[in-house]
C-alpha cells in the first residue's frame, strides 16, 4: 500500500519573494543616494562669464550667509576644513574646488576659506556665480 502516490517532494526555493525585496530596497538606495547630492542651498551673486568648473572628485565648500562653512553638504570649521584640505591634497595634489559663497556672506569668511586655499597650495580653485538675468 502507497500513501504518497502521485506527490512530489518540494525541493526548490522559491526566491520570488526575495527578488523582490532586492529591487525594492535597491531602489531606495538610489532615491536616497541623488537626493543627498544636491548641497546646501545659497543666494549666488551673478556674473556676466559663468562657466562651469565642476569636474569628477572636485570639492564642494559653501559660505552661507551666516558665515557657516560647509565642505560636500557637512558642516566644518576652519580647522576641520584644514585637516580634510590637508588630506585631499595627499591623495590628489592638483584636487580642484569650488568655492560657493552666498551673496550675503561674510567677506571675511570667504577670504578666510581662500586664503586657507592659498596656504595649503591648493591652485585649482574656483568661484561659483550664479546665470546673470537676461535683459528683455
Amino acid at each position: 500500500m502507497q500513501i504518497n502516490k502521485g506527490r512530489k517532494a518540494y525541493d526548490d526555493i522559491n526566491i520570488t519573494p526575495m527578488l523582490d525585496l532586492a529591487y525594492v530596497l535597491l531602489v531606495i538606495f538610489i532615491l536616497m543616494a541623488t537626493a543627498s547630492v544636491q548641497g546646501i542651498k545659497v543666494d549666488l551673486p551673478k556674473a556676466s562669464a559663468a562657466q562651469s568648473l565642476v569636474q569628477p572628485k572636485t570639492i564642494a565648500i559653501t559660505v552661507t550667509n551666516d558665515g557657516q562653512i560647509f565642505m560636500d553638504a557637512f558642516p566644518v570649521t576652519l580647522a576641520d576644513l584644514e585637516t580634510r584640505l590637508r588630506s585631499a591634497k595627499a591623495s590628489n595634489p592638483d584636487v580642484p574646488i569650488v568655492l560657493k559663497g552666498d551673496q550675503t556672506a561674510q567677506y571675511g569668511k570667504v577670504t578666510q576659506v581662500l586664503d586657507l586655499c592659498r596656504q595649503l597650495d591648493l591652485n585649482k580653485v574656483g568661484l561659483v556665480t550664479g546665470k546673470p538675468a537676461s535683459a528683455s
